[in-house]
């Protein structure tokens, strides 16, 4: 098992370059298998859920294959198993997104009940019942749902939730359905917009993507073709609190400002100076943050999973924080984490209320979640001594060289193995640069 240490108290400085959309590429990847013919995407980050995504294709029957580091092949014209294997499904929550795709092109599909992060009941109950309104026969056996059909047909589906999982899913497995589908109050994610983006490319006839109706005309089959993944706002958005918590100096390169415009507001609202331009977000901040009030949202509101890293950043802001987290319950698991490191923080259900302190001090901590992981490593980065993380391999699920990038801004920080206390650094040559 590996760590990381960190020696806090540095500003962050220079420029670092935010790696493509974990959650756009993900349900890309899952749209990819609605193909007859192969596609090539661009801006591909290279964290762990992609690779299992990868897996679990590979083992469908699909060729996927890295064809440049950042450029990936995947062509599922001839896909043999429809049974996605246990194993890897309950890793990650977005797997279950293949159950779509293999229903409307195969006529059948059977996938395990899907894992991922601890935060809270993210049921499928939404999937389920959009997939049976476009007449597939889906029944629940133990962990597996089967799904049959022999050919969807259109529907109108009103989600009783603006779920992003949902409407990405929803919309893949109606692009070959017979007439029309209408999702209602479908999610207006940027992620959304880009799977939309994407199987349009590929042949689909959508509208409205980025609004909360969705109307897909089926079409019989999608073609190949390439596309290049949007940058990952979640990401840029770390990078933005990580230099504000520092009081640093980042441009965030590659970052699109208008997909962060919640957090960027609420930065400047706590004081933070931030300019968005063409090549991204440069972001600065001199003295303590102030506090201010969150309360997470679906898109545009302010992002859940961004609730965290802005929790680290309150903890030190002059005044008195609210954070109310409306979308999973469970996402203040590493308050305790935070307390250990010095916060005040009073938290009942799903309200926080901090109250900030001149310093955080540096302890051994846990992270509980993927976001979670991103706020403790913010959070060591501002503290004042050495902060030690555990249980990295959520921060690894969705931040690409998270600790290279952030030694490329002269952070004090290295990934090291539990048992031998070495140095597990990543080669530099691996960071990503925008301009490659």
């Amino acid at each position: 098992m590996e760590r990381i240490i960190i020696t806090g108290g540095v500003p962050l400085q220079g420029e670092v370059c935010v790696s493509g959309s974990k959650n756009a590429a993900l349900a890309i990847m899952a749209g990819a298998v609605l193909a007859s013919e192969p596609v090539i995407l661009h801006n591909l980050p290279r964290i762990t859920d992609i690779y299992t995504m990868m897996a679990m294709l590979r083992r469908l029957g699909t060729v996927v294959e890295f064809i440049h580091p950042r450029s990936l092949l995947i062509d599922a014209s001839r896909i043999s198993h429809l049974e996605a294997p246990h194993n890897l499904v309950t890793r990650m929550r977005a797997s279950f997104s293949v159950t779509g795709p293999l229903v409307t092109r195969f006529g059948f599909a059977r996938v395990p009940l899907p894992g991922g992060c601890d935060i809270g009941a993210r049921p499928v109950d939404f999937h389920i019942k959009g997939l049976r309104l476009l007449g597939a026969r889906v029944e629940m056996d133990g962990d597996f749902v089967t799904a049959e059909a022999t050919r969807l047909k259109g529907n109108t589906i009103y989600l009783d939730y603006p779920s992003a999982g949902a409407t990405q899913h929803l919309m893949t497995a109606a692009v070959l359905a017979e007439g029309t589908t209408v999702i209602e109050n479908a999610a207006e994610e940027p992620e959304v917009v880009d799977l939309a983006n994407f199987l349009i490319t590929l042949g689909a006839r959508i509208e409205g993507h980025g609004t909360r109706r969705i109307t897909i005309e089926g079409v019989s089959r999608l073609h190949g073709g390439e596309y290049t993944i949007i940058p990952d706002r979640l990401e840029a958005a770390t990078y933005a609190i990580a230099a504000a918590m520092t009081r640093g100096n980042v441009h965030i390169a590659n970052a699109n400002p208008e997909h962060m415009t919640p957090v960027l507001l609420k930065l400047q609202e706590a004081g933070v100076q931030v300019e968005a331009n063409e090549t991204g977000v440069h972001v600065q901040l001199q003295g303590r943050p102030k506090a201010v009030n969150i309360k997470t949202m679906p898109h545009p509101g302010f992002p859940t999973d961004i609730q965290q890293p802005m929790t680290a950043l309150l903890c030190v802001a002059e005044g008195v924080s609210v954070v109310t987290e409306t979308v999973y319950e469970r996402r203040f698991r590493y308050v305790q984490e935070l307390r250990k490191m010095g916060a005040d923080i009073e938290q009942e259900n799903r309200t926080a209320v901090v109250r900030g302190v001149e310093k955080l001090y540096g302890a051994t901590v846990r992270a509980t979640d993927l976001r979670a992981g991103a706020a403790l490593v913010i959070a060591g980065l501002g503290a004042e001594g050495e902060t030690t993380i555990e249980d990295i391999y959520h921060i690894d699920r969705g931040y690409e060289h998270l600790v290279a990038k952030m030694q490329s801004l002269g952070a004090q920080i290295l990934r090291v193995s539990r048992v031998s206390n070495e140095p597990a650094l990543v080669p530099a040559q691996e960071v990503p640069v925008c301009s490659a």
